[in-house]
């Protein structure tokens, strides 16, 4: 029995590396246990977000991940334009999952954490002082961990979500989509392509290697996940829905799937947490998917860390729940919708459906909230009554006096209060709470002083210009989060 760990993340996807990267990095000692015993290539997701690239610039790895793809600043199909948006990343990246797991996990065993492949876990049991894990390894034998907390990371299929015995209501959102890793004689010359005439629909994106992925539907030929798939019939889908099958030839792999929408109704239930697609899973609609997991994990990772390392009571944990949930739902809902948008209008209207939704993108208010919902950026957490209009919203990447950006500061995984510049702070703040808050000043015209999460969101903000009042409440602030360093 093993009583010296203190975080087992179940799965090594994009979400669990995530977070075993923020908890090592902050010298958590953390386990991560995956089945998998190779990196697959059968991705589904390839579409990074503007969120989910401030997420990683915030850790120094997303100037890497965006090497390996291709940016796109318009969201084919309902044309949406983001190069507009308030961002250092103005697009969606398209790059294969596996090269977003590549980066985690260089990033997660640089920091030091354990990630063990080929180990199965097949129980979860807990107690008010701990949970029990137990795994089987490749070589038959099995053990038992013990943890402080276990987050599941493990997919639809969730062992630890069936552990915990919670539901996962929900439905299919599209059966017998069908899926191909090919070679193009003629590849199209903006990808990703993506075409849909109401019963039937395509996607065409690279991997960048000279392979592509390719996805089809047909309303009219909807079969079991284990019905036997012919390329002829992806290609026919294709000129169908595209008006090109781009000389699809050399299949690697070929198979059906279907894509469900559901939600856990709880993503905590005492020391075990669930994250990504243990928590929901949506349709493929507007690429979300991938990119709501690794945010869950962005949220809880600095709040465990917290906890763990004695700098915020226990209580914190309960806000992960708080923040996630509703936002998991929201893009339930919104993937939902994207997806019955283009999978349900008849044939016959399909011209009269692209004509709508080029008019409402006319409208330049609902076209940046647009832009912005798909991108990731409008998310904000719910703030306390009275509080000031900032707190819970994302902090915008500003310029700081010392010639760094604010994600740049956040690097080092700390709370950091940012205060206009030439505006002196108290030396006994700084002093009192160093080893919890880095203190900087922006560089531009700002009005107000904000403390800003390790995650890049704001807790706490006042437009107090007064320095004496500014001041005191900043101490309770800081005070109320931290106690007396």
């Amino acid at each position: 029995m093993s009583s010296d760990v203190q975080v087992v993340v179940v799965g090594a996807g994009p979400a669990g590396l995530l977070l075993a990267g923020d908890l090592a990095e902050a010298g958590i000692r953390c386990i991560v246990l995956e089945r998998r015993v190779k990196d697959s290539n059968l991705t589904r997701a390839f579409s990074v977000n503007a969120r989910t690239l401030e997420q990683l610039d915030a850790r120094g790895v997303a100037d890497e991940l965006i090497e390996t793809g291709l940016r796109s600043s318009v969201l084919q199909f309902l044309q949406i334009d983001l190069s507009r948006l308030p961002t250092r990343f103005p697009h969606v990246l398209v790059t294969p999952q596996y090269n977003t797991e590549r980066v985690l996990r260089t990033r997660a065993r640089t920091h030091g954490a354990d990630i063990r492949e080929g180990c199965k876990v097949t129980g979860i049991w807990q107690d008010a002082t701990g949970v029990d894990v137990q795994v089987h390894d490749l070589g038959g034998t099995t053990q038992r961990l013990r943890a402080d907390y276990v987050v599941g990371a493990d997919g639809r299929n969730s062992t630890v979500r069936r552990s915990l015995g919670l539901p996962f209501p929900g439905r299919a959102a599209v059966r017998s989509m069908m899926l191909a890793d090919v070679r193009l004689s003629d590849p199209p010359r903006h990808p990703p392509t993506v075409g849909a005439v109401g019963d039937a629909f395509a996607i065409v994106v690279p991997f960048g290697d000279g392979w592509f992925r390719v996805m089809a539907w047909n309303r009219h030929h909807t079969m079991p996940d284990s019905a036997p798939v012919d390329l002829e019939e992806i290609r026919a889908v294709a000129r169908r829905s595209l008006g090109h099958d781009f000389g699809m030839h050399d299949p690697r792999w070929i198979s059906r799937f279907h894509s469900d929408e559901r939600q856990s109704p709880r993503y905590r239930v005492d020391r075990v947490f669930l994250v990504g697609d243990a928590a929901h899973v949506h349709s493929p609609a507007g690429g979300m998917g991938m990119n709501t997991s690794i945010q869950d994990s962005a949220n809880l990772g600095w709040k465990l860390a917290a906890v763990l390392r004695g700098r915020a009571p226990e209580s914190l944990l309960d806000t992960y729940q708080a923040e996630r949930h509703p936002v998991g739902r929201r893009v339930l809902l919104r993937s939902g919708a994207l997806l019955r948008g283009v999978l349900t209008t008849p044939r016959p209207l399909c011209g009269l459906r692209d004509l709508a939704a080029r008019t409402v993108l006319r409208f330049p208010p609902l076209a940046r909230r647009l832009a912005r919902a798909m991108a990731g950026i409008d998310v904000a957490y719910p703030a306390a009554t009275g509080a000031h209009p900032l707190t819970g919203k994302r902090a915008p990447d500003i310029r700081l006096t010392d010639k760094r950006r604010l994600y740049e500061a956040l690097r080092a995984r700390r709370f950091v209060l940012v205060t206009p510049a030439n505006t002196p702070l108290s030396a006994l703040i700084a002093d009192t709470w160093a080893n919890d808050v880095e203190f900087v000043a922006s560089s531009g015209p700002t009005g107000a002083t904000v403390l800003v999460r390790p995650d890049a969101y704001i807790a706490w903000a006042t437009s107090e210009h007064s320095p004496t009042k500014r001041d005191e409440s900043l101490r309770h602030a800081l005070t109320d989060r931290f106690g007396r360093s």
